[in-house]
Parts: C-alpha cells; sequence; structure tokens
C-alpha cells in the first residue's frame, strides 16, 4: 500500500489486489467492539448513572450502524476504492473525514479483536493461537498494520 497523493482534498492510495482484498475483509468485520463494553463509570451504580449508561449505549450502538453503514458504501464506491485505470491494482481515495473516520473504524476492529482475545497483556505467543482465537488475532493485526500505513501516511504528508 503507497500513498500516492495527498493534499487538503484527498489521500490517494495505490493498493495491491491482496491488499485490496485484506482490506475489504477487515473492514467487513465492523463493529467488533462488544457493546457494552465501554463502561460510563466503573463506581456509579445509583439510577442516574444507569440511566447515563443506557444512553450511551444507545449513542454507541447508532453511531455503529452508521459507519457500517459508511463501511459498505465506502467499499461500494468505485470512485473511492476503484480499479488503477493503468490495470495494476486499486485506488482508494480518501477526504481527509474520510480518512480520519476510516482510522477510528479500523481501531474499533483491532480494539475489538484484542478484548475478544481476552485483553492480553504482552505480545501474544504463537502457542496462544487456536483455531477459535486466530481470526481475532488476525483481526487486530491486519487493522493495525493498515492503520500504521495510514498514520505513515500522515508523515509523508506533512
Amino acid at each position: 500500500m503507497n500513498l500516492v497523493a495527498a493534499n487538503n482534498e484527498a489521500y490517494v492510495f495505490h493498493l495491491g489486489r491482496r491488499e485490496k482484498t485484506l482490506l475489504t475483509e477487515v473492514l467487513g468485520l465492523y463493529p467488533r467492539v462488544p457493546a457494552g463494553y465501554q463502561r460510563l463509570s466503573r463506581q456509579g451504580r445509583g439510577a442516574e448513572v444507569e440511566n447515563a449508561q443506557q444512553l450511551l449505549d444507545e449513542a454507541l450502538a447508532e453511531q455503529r450502524a452508521e459507519n457500517t453503514r459508511l463501511v459498505r458504501r465506502l467499499l461500494a464506491d468505485p470512485a473511492r476504492l476503484g480499479p488503477d485505470p493503468a490495470g495494476k491494482g486499486w485506488l482508494l481515495r480518501l477526504s481527509p473525514s474520510d480518512f480520519e473516520w476510516l482510522l477510528q473504524v479500523l481501531n474499533d476492529i483491532r480494539v475489538g479483536s484484542w478484548v475478544n482475545l481476552g485483553c492480553p497483556e504482552a505480545r501474544l505467543d504463537l502457542k496462544f493461537l487456536a483455531p477459535a482465537n486466530a481470526p481475532d488475532f488476525w483481526a487486530m493485526e491486519f487493522s493495525g498494520y493498515f492503520q500504521m500505513q495510514f498514520l505513515e501516511a500522515l508523515n509523508h504528508r506533512a
């Protein structure tokens, strides 16, 4: 994945066929952070805290639904993710706001996969991997890969 162009209006990335497939697969996993994972307060228990938690959960559910819709639209829009006219791979075109939003979506996938793995402290040992948790490990690693590629693009642009 390479940054082809960046200005105030768009970031354009070139992706190989496999990278495009990986990005599509990773984004298709959104959302990953379990509903109810974000707690407003770990100490409060009163009705006021419970009402506020319910409002937070509802707002997050709405945001997840909107992000899911936006992910589908991004993946289906050939003007934003389409074949390279030169015939060598794919081009991903993101506005600055789409760029930030996509980083947030990828972070949700990475963090949610980490939560599903049990929030391991240290680097995962390969002995830890099993058929049941390999998809979460895969999602965590590849969403992190794409986040780093996008963030690296910011460093080159600055």
